[in-house]
């Protein structure tokens, strides 16, 4: 048996190879004796999917891949028919091959489906799994919101990050986002802390865990908590600016989605494998502290 108790004849096969969160997952699959592969095969790319599959016989595939543009969302808004090829048909196609041959599969999915509302205020209740998308103020997040209803019919996983961060300062990661913007708005957000959420993803497809989850720390932080926190711990001399919603839409092509959501479903699964997840203003602290150590 492998660790966790789980068969060691697994075999962990990540789409999206290249990719940032994949070069997380591998690495956290190899520093625990997983049998692992990566592939770019493109997902839209039928019978190429199939021959990977039956090349490699994973037990468990994790979809990593996707469109989110470069260097943000903004460019799925010139560029739609590549994006549904990416995020519907490819999304879907890689979703029906794996079901076909009783492969197991976790798709890293978004939560960048909904905006506060009336019902969902700014400090209010945040959104569950089973609550109808409600933004689309953004191609991406359609073409996500959309494939997600069809999706959640096949016995599969899906994960739904938010504003991703990992304990260095990569181009992909939230904080290294804002923190290179000239100014941002301050709004309160589940973020997803790949440290304490990575393991998580590997310990629900082991034990062929399927369903939709929010896959974020529990609770919102505000982007000047943050900085501030990153200011800090990280890097004392920083100095940011904000502006408003209203400001910030005439400098981008495409919405930007902010909510809370709900993370009980998953914190409650998570316990009965003995596995926590701190909340979000902890996840932080922590996060930017191993990130201040590595630098030393």
């Amino acid at each position: 048996m492998g660790s966790m108790g789980q068969p060691a004849g697994n075999v962990y096969l990540i789409w999206g190879g290249n990719g940032w969160v994949a070069g997380h997952l591998k690495t956290l699959l190899e520093q625990d004796g997983k049998k692992v592969f990566t592939t770019t095969i493109r997902m839209e790319d039928r019978g190429g999917v199939q021959a990977e599959l039956d090349r490699v016989k994973p037990t468990h595939v994790f979809n990593c891949a996707g469109c989110t543009g470069r260097p943000n969302v903004d460019w799925c808004e010139d560029n739609k028919a590549a994006t549904i090829r990416s995020n519907v048909i490819g999304t879907l196609n890689l979703a029906d091959c794996c079901y076909l041959k009783g492969i197991h599969l976790t798709v890293f999915a978004t939560g960048c489906i909904y905006a506060y509302d009336k019902t969902h205020p700014m400090g209010g209740k945040g959104y569950l799994e089973t609550d109808e998308a409600n933004f689309d103020g953004s191609f991406y997040s359609a073409t996500k919101s959309k494939v997600e209803e069809v999706m959640k019919f096949y016995p599969c996983l899906i994960l739904r990050l938010r504003m991703p961060v990992s304990d260095d300062l990569h181009p992909r990661s939230f904080v290294t986002k804002i923190t290179k913007y000239e100014r941002v708005v301050d709004i309160p957000n589940s973020n997803s802390i790949l440290h304490d959420l990575l393991p998580a993803a590997i310990l629900l497809a082991e034990h062929n865990e399927q369903g939709i989850y929010n896959f974020t720390n529990p609770g919102a932080i505000s982007h000047n908590e943050i900085l501030a926190l990153f200011k800090k711990l990280i890097r004392p001399d920083f100095q940011w600016q904000n502006f408003s919603l209203e400001e910030q839409s005439k400098v981008i092509k495409a919405g930007r989605s902010n909510c809370e959501l709900d993370a009980t479903k998953l914190i409650k699964k998570l316990k009965e494998y003995n596995y926590e997840v701190p909340e979000v203003h902890e996840a932080y602290e922590q996060c930017f502290k191993r990130m201040a150590a590595a630098a030393h």
